[in-house]
């Protein structure tokens, strides 16, 4: 039952993603820096999307994912706000040094050291939990398979 909650809480968070991300798609045009607008938007959206697949699969797809595994994938869809949100800040600070190629296309100069540090402090730890939580499911996926076959094989006859 645990696993069956926390995947949901991570389609919950998946589609409030991609619905934040909908909306923060009228945003570019208001912001000193367009382009990593869009990133932003861009981020909301398909980092949802991801966390519904990952949602969908822990729900639907037999695994051995237990609920450890599934708490990262909850605390990962957490940290993916907080980076989500760190993109959305910086449409308007410009900071440079966590996403130089799309900053460097948005003519970005730089934010203040904060700044610059918040934005890195938000990425890293998101990207870390999203591996981590795509790594775990895999293993759950392919132990369950392996668990089935060996029970298949010790079922036939000799």
């Amino acid at each position: 039952m645990i696993v069956q909650r926390g995947g949901k809480q991570v389609l919950l968070h998946g589609l409030a993603l991609v619905l934040v991300g909908l909306h923060f798609g009228f945003a570019p045009p208001l912001t000193p820096y367009p382009r990593l607008a869009l990133g932003a938007h861009i981020q909301f959206v398909t980092n949802g999307m991801l966390l519904m697949v990952l949602a969908i699969v822990v729900l639907t797809v037999p695994h051995r994912a237990g609920p450890k595994s599934v708490g990262v994938m909850v605390v990962s869809a957490w940290l993916t706000w907080f980076m989500a949100l760190s993109e959305a800040a910086n449409a308007w600070w410009g900071a440079n040094q966590m996403l130089p190629i799309a900053a460097k296309q948005a003519g970005s100069p730089g934010a203040a050291a904060w700044q610059e540090a918040l934005v890195k402090i938000c990425h890293l730890p998101a990207a870390l939990g999203q591996i981590l939580s795509v790594t775990l499911l895999i293993i759950g996926i392919v132990n369950h398979r392996a668990a089935t076959e060996s029970s298949l094989v010790d079922k036939e006859p000799a």
